[in-house]
């Protein structure tokens, strides 16, 4: 029995300038995605992260209204460690998200506000890579965000933004979904471990909320970057499901 060929991963290239990194959590990021961030921030280009909620019911033994402000400190610093000052929340309420015109509303907006060449967001899968299952927000927010690229350049979905001061945007050339189970690109992130890491230890209080049976940052982070270089035949790798878009 020989083993199924496994489809083979292009290299994500360096011709852009701006990102914009589309999530529901604070934390979302910082598995894997900060890795590439730092490797783009330092190349000189212009990344940016949109949050659709402040991850308020992620720690069990913290209330909501405590956690959110907490949480959303721990992004901004944790943003900060890879080279990204500009981060930005929707006002979802954790565990709620829903896909409708609403949410592509507000993501269309963001890409307005920000005309990235590039958009990072999560699988709307059901499942990880791995085969682990894909939380609810994940997927409202992966799949609205596919949809809110192409509604942010077309001026008669929603032209309440261009009343706002938003004109359309057609420049969004690539969507990436981080931990798609069938992964199309990769980008090399070797020499970018140890920001990364440092970025998702960032969260001190949801990281020490996650009990000492969870894996450590590094551990965690080494695994997932490790086994994309692997398949990547580098290092270490972020695999990327990427959509072009022209």
């Amino acid at each position: 029995m020989t083993d199924r060929p496994q489809p083979r991963l292009t290299e994500l290239g360096d011709d852009f300038a701006t990102v914009l990194c589309v999530v529901a959590h604070p934390d979302d990021i910082e598995y894997g995605t900060a890795a590439a961030v730092d490797r783009w921030t330092k190349a000189g280009k212009t990344v940016t992260y949109f949050l659709l909620t402040r991850g308020e019911a992620g720690i069990d033994t913290m209330q909501p209204v405590k956690a959110g402000p907490l949480r959303e400190q721990e992004e901004r610093d944790g943003a900060a460690v890879v080279g990204v000052t500009d981060v930005d929340f929707g006002d979802y309420r954790d565990g709620h998200v829903e896909y409708g015109l609403d949410l592509r509303r507000d993501i269309a907006r963001e890409i307005r506000r920000r005309r990235p060449d590039v958009v990072i967001t999560g699988t709307y899968a059901d499942r990880f890579i791995g085969g682990m299952p894909n939380q609810a927000d994940h997927r409202a927010v992966g799949l609205a965000t596919l949809d809110a690229c192409a509604d942010a350049g077309n001026r008669w979905i929603f032209p309440e933004l261009a009343s706002e001061g938003f004109e359309p945007w057609a420049g969004v050339r690539l969507v990436g979904f981080g931990g798609s189970p069938q992964p199309t690109h990769y980008v090399d992130v070797t020499g970018h471990l140890d920001a990364a890491v440092a970025s998702l230890e960032a969260h001190h209080e949801y990281n020490a909320a996650l009990g000492p049976d969870f894996p450590a940052p590094r551990d965690l982070i080494q695994m997932i970057l490790g086994t994309g270089g692997e398949a990547a035949g580098v290092e270490h790798a972020l695999l990327l499901d990427v959509v072009s878009r022209g």
